[in-house]
């Protein structure tokens, strides 16, 4: 089926591709994002410069996702395309890496520099994707985002580099905002549990130890062994939730639940995070700022 789309991209190509300069003369840039946090950053920064949107929407695995007939004629028609990258968007990064050779393709959280990135556990030379969950990380992608846009429509550049410099100052905001709440959290209950390591950068960033049954990718499977090592974690520590994320299966997360309670430790489920995709478009919680403060309530509330 995979190369089956290819095929079918490269045909499109051929017969979509060759709209003359003149024709889009008139025409403001169309970017194509993979993931509603990257669709975020670029209307943060373009406003009404551009058209946007997102590949991904609410609930969906970006590490298990497969590109359909309709999202290569999105990438088609698109003037530049933004992708996370660091191998996030597993079944189409080899799609987005050939679109680079084609035109304007970013993968923004390769803007990282490599000694700020984890590597990536049961993972031999891979690092960990999800950036966006340390504010100072996720600045690297904004300003790469930025830089591209400023590349694709120069005429427009002053009004990007003065909304990007507003976008950081609320990032900034953000960033404070996170290590004021979770310092209300005792040291010995900042211990943050989820089905998979969507968290490692949180934890690392904000001073939280971080487990996940599953890897970096929810492709990664989990067995008896991990979930008892889990209950056993949650038991010796006395830790009073859990967490379900709004794009993995709860199934995981229902069996350590059940494994705490038939060992006489009764432990919660604190809530759901938002791990590899936002809220519902539309909301706070589908903006990336209000689904990073969403995941801190929450946390907080839970563990405290």
């Amino acid at each position: 089926m995979m190369k089956a789309l290819i095929q079918l991209f490269i045909f499109s190509t051929l017969i979509f591709g060759c709209k003359s300069k003149s024709e889009k003369t008139n025409e403001i840039p169309h970017v194509v994002a993979t993931t509603g946090m990257l669709y975020d950053a670029v209307i943060n920064i373009a406003g009404d410069k551009v058209t946007a949107e997102a590949i991904m929407g609410p609930g969906v695995d970006p590490h298990l996702y497969k590109a359909t007939q309709g999202d290569l004629a999105k990438f088609n028609k698109a003037d530049l395309i933004v992708y996370n990258g660091i191998l996030l968007e597993g079944k189409m990064s080899d799609i987005l890496k050939k679109l680079g050779k084609q035109k304007s393709v970013v993968a923004a959280a390769e803007s990282v520099p490599v000694e700020m990135l984890k590597s990536a556990i049961g993972y031999k030379d891979a690092y960990d994707p999800h950036i966006w969950f340390d504010v100072r990380r996720w600045k690297y992608a904004v300003k790469a985002i930025s830089h591209a846009l400023i590349k694709l429509d120069s005429a427009n550049q002053s009004f990007y580099e003065e909304n990007t410099s507003r976008y950081f100052s609320k990032l900034d905001s953000l960033d404070q905002f996170v290590k004021e709440r979770l310092s209300e959290i005792p040291e010995n209950q900042r211990i943050l549990i989820t089905a998979h390591d969507a968290f490692v950068y949180f934890g690392d960033a904000y001073g939280m130890q971080v487990e996940g049954l599953q890897g970096i990718s929810t492709v990664a499977d989990f067995g008896l062994k991990d979930i008892a090592e889990i209950i056993d974690l949650i038991i010796e520590n006395e830790i009073k939730a859990i967490f379900v994320e709004t794009s993995v299966s709860e199934k995981s997360i229902n069996a350590v639940v059940t494994g705490c309670n038939e060992k006489g430790h009764e432990v919660k489920i604190g809530g759901y995070l938002y791990s590899d995709a936002m809220g519902e478009f539309g909301t706070e919680e589908g903006t990336y700022i209000g689904m990073f403060k969403s995941n801190v309530e929450t946390i907080v509330n839970a563990l405290k």
